[in-house]
């Protein structure tokens, strides 16, 4: 437990970092130099358009972020009246559910809280996904991974016109690291060089990783399942797959697209407001 506490605040601390130096990098280093590129005109100059789709990208991953962290999953506990002793002691271990009247609840350990649609504790943002903030969470990974996308492909511009390489190889990009950590302790390749090339790598796994944890998540909705539930065996009721979409994304879903927005109320609350 101490371990997964300290993964709790290390992980949120760790993407924070990344997220600045990806900021400082396109802003004072990879934009800057696309402005010397003499060919294109000043109001439709690839420095301008990148600029703008990152600042887009960028604004839309942190503002998904902040808003998964606000609107942390209601603690059902207190609804419940659960008591103290025994009783809590079942549900700690998992081998009972405090909320068994209410599919779909579970107590998260490092959250001290019982949620509803319970999916996962995302130890990056240190908080649980559940009902109220699925959807932000989803555009959080889908904004992240394009702007590490954005990155890479900055990246690998500015690395091509600085060291004078193509990657018209398909091989260029995978023989990049060892021949540049070879020329790094050689002394022909600079330090910040060095460091944007570790970067892309970077940038590459952490896009990676969250597409493909969008795509899955966005499986699981159209199921109607948590990943918790798929853990646990849990055989969930069928329905439309219309309708486990509106759950989770509600009818201005494309708002949603284009800008952060608090994402619906859970069907639990909208039970109690009944």
């Amino acid at each position: 437990m101490l371990v997964l506490r300290l993964l709790n605040v290390v992980a949120p601390a760790y993407f924070l970092c990344i997220s600045l130096v990806t900021f400082v990098l396109q802003i004072f280093v990879f934009i800057p130099s696309m402005f010397r590129d003499p060919s294109t005109t000043s109001l439709f100059s690839p420095a301008l358009l990148h600029g703008a789709l990152f600042l887009f990208l960028s604004a839309n991953a942190l503002g998904n972020y902040v808003l998964v962290i606000q609107n942390s999953p209601e603690d059902l506990g207190k609804d419940l009246n659960l008591g103290k002793g025994a009783e809590v002691a079942d549900w700690l271990d998992g081998s009972r559910s405090p909320g068994s009247a209410l599919p779909g609840t579970h107590f998260c350990r490092l959250c001290a809280r019982v949620t509803q649609r319970h999916d996962h504790h995302c130890f990056f943002t240190g908080n649980c996904i559940g009902s109220r903030n699925m959807r932000n969470f989803i555009m959080f990974c889908l904004y992240t991974s394009l702007a590490c996308l954005d990155s890479l492909v900055a990246g690998m511009a500015y690395i091509s016109a600085t060291l004078s390489m193509s990657f018209a190889d398909p091989l260029a990009f995978l023989t990049l690291l060892p021949h540049s950590i070879s020329q790094f302790f050689s002394g022909a390749l600079l330090s910040s060089e060095m460091f944007v090339i570790l970067m892309l790598y970077l940038w590459l796994g952490i896009g990676l990783a969250c597409a493909g944890f969008c795509c899955h998540q966005m499986l699981l909705i159209l199921r109607g399942q948590t990943r918790y539930q798929v853990r646990k065996g849990v055989v969930v009721r069928a329905r439309p797959w219309r309708e486990n979409l509106q759950e989770v994304f509600g009818k201005k879903w494309l708002l949603g697209l284009f800008m952060p927005v608090q994402s619906v109320g859970s069907s639990y609350r909208r039970q109690k407001e009944k």
